[in-house]
């Protein structure tokens, strides 16, 4: 099947050469070409150029997007979707004057959407699982990382690597799945963490590797969480399993959580909503990506990752979703780009690269997507007729997209 897409406005995000991410000033700069052509030969970008260069070839079907961008698929390196109800309640609480460590503390946030996981049959949380993922897909996502830490016993957490594992044989756009069983303390630990951390490292994470359910471990790393020792105990003990550190730091307080992701190799550290000058030097000159998480921000009222910071101590940085029931309902890629300009102080090209090729690399997916590049999986958006590309995060009320293709095939 030959698909090819003429009268382009703008094709965005175009790689000749393959990277792997891009960093500090490199961020600044958003290659494109105008009036352009794609040519798609069955799941891959086979070629690309100008309008004025195209070539005679004979095709199967034609598109004219006259008006429209084309650009790659968003690339969600952080995301929890694999969850069962909701935590609406929660939410008007907040309201009402809690906050969120106030909410755990009585038993609510991970604690709450654990029991409500452990009591939902595998067939019906993935059902609510793969509604959310064909959702964010007609939104943009064409590339997803999806979390366990919601089950939080050895059941529950290998049902949720099970939902995920099934999520990505019946959905043809990449999934890579992490364990993150340390996400919180279940209520039965309370006086004894140790206990639960130690469930985890010798019970359920070699099951988990026997059953190859998972690429990357994951922890969150926070007071009243988990602390830098736990982090590094267990990272230290799924590094023998070869799972790569993926990890929740800073999001609240910045207790060397950073540190002890880039000792580990880790490929990405998230949230990082609270940063120290420690923290930007540990990760320079390091292969872990910076991860932000700024629609987490907005719906919990706390500080953005300070991306300006970041971007202009020579750092690449990630943009993803983290999609979960609690503290981020919403896995719109499109609304992440736009909070990342507004809130974050970003550009428009630093946001989407941020959230193409780079999120691509947080889920070590750079060789297969991310940017328009020959060989590349054909999973790209086509917008409606816009201005410019700076209209995506801009009309951030607006559904800027009219077709999104995974594996060349329009879904």
């Amino acid at each position: 099947m030959k698909l090819l897409i003429t009268n382009i406005k703008e094709l965005l995000q175009v790689r000749e050469k393959p990277v792997r991410k891009v960093s500090g000033e490199e961020m600044k700069f958003l290659p494109t070409i105008k009036n352009a052509w794609l040519l798609i030969e069955d799941d891959k970008i086979a070629d690309f150029g100008a309008m004025k260069d195209i070539p005679e070839m004979l095709v199967d079907k034609e598109i004219d997007a006259t008006g429209k961008m084309l650009l790659p698929t968003w690339c969600d390196s952080h995301t929890h979707i694999v969850y069962a109800g909701n935590r609406e309640q929660e939410f008007a609480d907040r309201i009402n004057g809690l906050t969120y460590e106030e909410i755990a503390s009585r038993g609510g946030g991970i604690l709450n959407s654990a029991k409500t996981l452990q009591e939902t049959s595998e067939e019906d949380l993935y059902k609510q699982s793969a509604a959310r993922l064909e959702e964010v897909m007609k939104l943009g996502t064409g590339a997803i990382e999806i979390k366990s830490g919601y089950g939080l016993t050895k059941e529950a957490e290998l049902k949720m690597l099970r939902v995920i594992k099934k999520l990505k044989q019946n959905y043809e756009l990449p999934v890579k799945a992490t364990f993150l069983g340390a996400h919180a303390i279940p209520s039965e630990y309370k006086k004894d963490p140790e206990a639960y951390l130690k469930l985890v490292i010798e019970k359920i994470l070699p099951e988990v590797a026997e059953d190859g359910t998972a690429e990357y471990i994951d922890i969150f790393c926070e007071k009243g969480y988990f602390s830098v020792e736990d982090t590094q105990k267990l990272l230290k003990a799924a590094s023998k399993f070869g799972l790569r550190p993926k990890i929740h730091v800073n999001q609240f307080n910045a207790i060397g959580g950073v540190k002890a992701g880039v000792e580990n190799n880790a490929l990405s550290v998230d949230h990082l909503e609270v940063m120290n000058e420690e923290d930007i030097e540990i990760l320079k000159n390091s292969e872990t990506m910076p991860v932000a998480l700024p629609s987490c921000s907005l719906f919990l009222s706390i500080p953005y990752t300070p991306a300006r910071r970041v971007i202009d101590a020579g750092l690449p940085l990630a943009l993803a979703t983290d999609f979960n029931p609690g503290s981020t309902p919403s896995g719109n890629m499109n609304l992440v780009v736009s909070l990342a300009c507004i809130k974050m102080n970003m550009t428009p090209e630093e946001a989407i690269n941020a959230a193409t090729i780079n999120g691509a690399y947080a889920m070590n997916l750079s060789e297969s997507v991310g940017s328009i590049t020959k060989g590349k999986q054909a999973n790209l958006i086509l917008t409606k007729e816009i201005p410019s590309y700076t209209f995506l995060p801009y009309a951030f009320g607006t559904n800027s997209i009219e077709s999104v293709f995974i594996n060349g095939k329009e879904i």
